[in-house]
Parts: structure tokens; C-alpha cells; sequence
């Protein structure tokens, strides 16, 4: 295990990362190189049990938050020694614990209502779960229902109740009702970001698996030959020869495709294919920080 001496500096929690399914050949020395390449470590342990052997999880504290951050990016759902693993910010139980736990709330949100139904309607369908202390259905400026509304109970088990029973529900319509814990703006924005981010980094992780690797082209080898040879496989979004200074071949290249499944179909059918005089090395393209921390295991 790497520990940092000063206990003030890692007791801030910042920067502490856990991973988990970890292949049982990596030992404390290896995760420490292997996390080495985003940052600064301040202590590095693999989980072990009673006879010494790895428990499949462990936790590296950078000092800084963004060497946490990237770790996280760039090897999250990453291979290493052919296992998955999974990296992402350590919850201390209590957190956990609390995050676990169903807010109370007393103001409920409901949608997909029908055109006519008023506020009266409105209290009518939910007062079987409890006191009402308000019942408002939403309406634009002409006065025309926006088909939501809001229900605020006095107690936060009537809320509940009104939830479970009445969610998915339907009233005088074809519409499923949506009923729910009214979200405060900053609970929506949250959301919405977090919805946000995980879009982007799909988006940024289908791109990544669409573009491939190749070497060992033969030295005439150019962009215009390396894109006949593989628009077979589906749409090529770029295709390039890497060159040298002196603006000669180095063997290498690139060649994307619009979606995953086609780079998958020309990387199982290329990659060992003689073209010309040697066998051609296909693979997905990785990162720099990736290529490093895959080097680190082997």
C-alpha cells in the first residue's frame, strides 16, 4: 500500500477515487502505476482478504480533484488485463447511506391530465390520500390547461401514497398519468445537466469506438487506397495515412466509420488480413492516457 504521511491531507476525502472488478493479478504496486499517469498519488490500496488475495476493488487519492476527475474519464469501463472495470468518485458509507434514502415531500407533481379537468377535479382524485392543503392545475395565459398541475399535501406519507397508487394510472382519457415528487428548479437543473453529461460522454464514447487503428501498411499505401479497402464495412466519416517530417508513410493511419457496428465488422474481417506484404493490425483507436495506463498491466 502508498500512503501519504500527512493524515490532514488525506482525510479531506478530495480526489479519492474507488475502483472495482479489478482482475486479481493487480496488486497495490500495479494500480499505483497504472493511476500514476493522471496525477499526484496519495495513497493506493487493493482490497485483500484473510489469505492475502485481491477482493476484486481498491481506492486511489490523487491530491487534486481534476487528476481524480480524468482518472475517472479515461479508464471507467476500460479493459484491464481483459476485465471491465468499473472507476468513479468514493462514497463514504454514510453518504451513501443518505443518498439511499427516499426524500420526504409533501408537494406532488402530476402531468398527462386531461384538457378539462379543473383544480376541483384535481383535489377530488387525490383527497382519498389525505389532507390537501393545495390543488392547482397549470394554465397558460388565455386561461387553457397546460394539462399539469401540482398537489401539496399536509403530510408527506399521504404525498407518498398519492405517488404509488395514482402514478402510471389513467383518468377519463387515454393518458397515462405521470404523478411524482414536484422538483424544486435546482433539483431540475441538476438533473438536466447530469442527463446532459451523460449524453455527451455516450456520444464521445460511440465516436471513439467507431474509429480504428491501423499499422503495418505497406509504404505506397495512401488515404484514397486505405478508403477503397475499407468503404465496403459501411460510411467512412475520415479516413488518413499518418506521414513522417519528410512527408513519407510511417505505416500507420486512421479510418472512421459512422457508427460502432460497422468499425466492429471491418475490425474482425482487416485486422490480420495480408494487403500487400504484411498483415494488417486493426484495432480501436485509443487515447494517449489509455495507450499508457494498458502498457502499465501487460
Amino acid at each position: 500500500m502508498f500512503s501519504q504521511r500527512d493524515p490532514s491531507v488525506r482525510k479531506s476525502g478530495s480526489g479519492n477515487v474507488f475502483i472495482k472488478n479489478l482482475d486479481k493479478s493487480i496488486d497495490h504496486k500495479t494500480l499505483h502505476t497504472i493511476f500514476a499517469v493522471f496525477g499526484s498519488i496519495l495513497s493506493c490500496k487493493v482490497a485483500l482478504d484473510g489469505n492475502g488475495q485481491s477482493k476484486g476493488y481498491g481506492f486511489v487519492q490523487f491530491d487534486n480533484e481534476e487528476s481524480a476527475k480524468s482518472a475517472i474519464k479515461q479508464l471507467n469501463g476500460m479493459l484491464l488485463n481483459d476485465k471491465q472495470v468499473y472507476v468513479a468518485f468514493f462514497v463514504c458509507y454514510q453518504e451513501r447511506a443518505r443518498l439511499n434514502q427516499s426524500p420526504k415531500f409533501t408537494n406532488v407533481y402530476i402531468k398527462n391530465l386531461s384538457e378539462t379537468l379543473s383544480d376541483e377535479d384535481l383535489k377530488k382524485l387525490f383527497c382519498p390520500f389525505g389532507i390537501i392543503t393545495s390543488a392547482r392545475v397549470m394554465k397558460d395565459a388565455n386561461g387553457k390547461s397546460r394539462c399539469f398541475g401540482f398537489v401539496n399535501f399536509q403530510s408527506p406519507d399521504s404525498a407518498a401514497a398519492a405517488v404509488e397508487n395514482l402514478n402510471g394510472t389513467t383518468i377519463n382519457s387515454d393518458k397515462v398519468l405521470y404523478v411524482g415528487r414536484a422538483q424544486s428548479k435546482e433539483e431540475r437543473d441538476r438533473e438536466l445537466k447530469a442527463k446532459l453529461e451523460q449524453e455527451r460522454i455516450t456520444r464521445y464514447e460511440k465516436l471513439q469506438r467507431s474509429n480504428l487503428y491501423l499499422k503495418n501498411l505497406d509504404d505506397d499505401f495512401c488515404e484514397e487506397k486505405l478508403k477503397e479497402l475499407f468503404c465496403k464495412f459501411g460510411t467512412i466519416t475520415s479516413c488518413k495515412v499518418m506521414l513522417d517530417s519528410r512527408g513519407h508513410s510511417t505505416g500507420s493511419g486512421f479510418v472512421a466509420f459512422s457508427t460502432p457496428e460497422e468499425a466492429d465488422k471491418a475490425m474482425n474481417e482487416m485486422n490480420g488480413k495480408f494487403v500487400g506484404r504484411k498483415p494488417l493490425f486493426v484495432a480501436v483507436a485509443q487515447r494517449k492516457e489509455e495507450r499508457k495506463a494498458q502498457l502499465q498491466v501487460m
